[in-house]
């Protein structure tokens, strides 16, 4: 391996392990939001006892239980589409080392998740439900007032953010650092790959949204 090319940020963690730390990074995350933020809401204490109030315990169960199944699924399509994309431009990287590639990656989007919460134990201490779901750090999303925008671009608003810029930057130092080919290079398969299948997936999502 090329000493030019450092490693990478949490690559050197086996599969296994990168998948577990994940699950539970989130896991956790998300208690701490749900627990310290949501819960506390005016919304949530209304509704609490009521029977939109057991549909929602029983959402927030469902998302617990879902933490694992929906990673797994995730990395096992970024994991294909990034393969692909190296196997189309002749780099011999595996199947397995992609999807530890997507893995990585994966842990930029903890930030943002830390700066949302902190935002609402710190700064805005009192939002409204509807708020806390809108809000997303560093997104389109923070340039509108979110009661304006109809609710099938809230999602896509969110998901066109900061961060998404630098997980594509660590998808470009993983397939580089395995590779052993030049940025340009590696930059080039992210985004005649990866970024394709965002954009559509945000189209299919708002054609989709009912």
């Amino acid at each position: 391996m090329s000493q030019d090319t450092p490693a990478p940020p949490f690559l050197d963690l086996g599969k296994r392990t990168l998948f577990v730390l994940i699950c539970l990074l989130t896991l956790l995350l998300l208690f701490i939001k749900k627990s310290f933020i949501e819960d506390e809401t005016a919304a949530f204490e209304f509704l609490s006892g009521t029977p939109e109030g057991s549909i929602l315990t029983i959402r927030s169960t469902l998302q617990y239980l879902g933490i694992p199944l929906i990673y797994a699924w995730k990395f096992l399509v970024l994991a294909f589409v990034v393969w692909t994309g190296c196997f189309s431009f002749g780099y011999r990287i595996t199947y397995s080392k992609c999807w530890q590639i997507v893995m990585a990656a994966e842990f930029v989007f903890f930030i943002p998740e830390l700066l949302k919460i902190v935002w609402f134990m710190v700064v805005e201490t009192d939002p409204v439900f509807y708020r806390i779901n809108a809000f997303y750090p560093f997104s389109l999303m923070g340039l509108f007032d979110y009661t304006q925008v109809p609710d099938r671009y809230h999602y896509p608003l969110k998901a066109l953010n900061i961060f998404e810029i630098l997980y594509g930057y660590m998808l470009v130092s993983g397939i580089r650092y395995y590779s052993k080919k030049g940025f340009k290079d590696a930059v080039i398969v992210v985004l005649m790959t990866y970024l394709p299948i965002f954009l559509l997936w945000l189209g299919f999502y708002i054609i989709v949204y009912d």
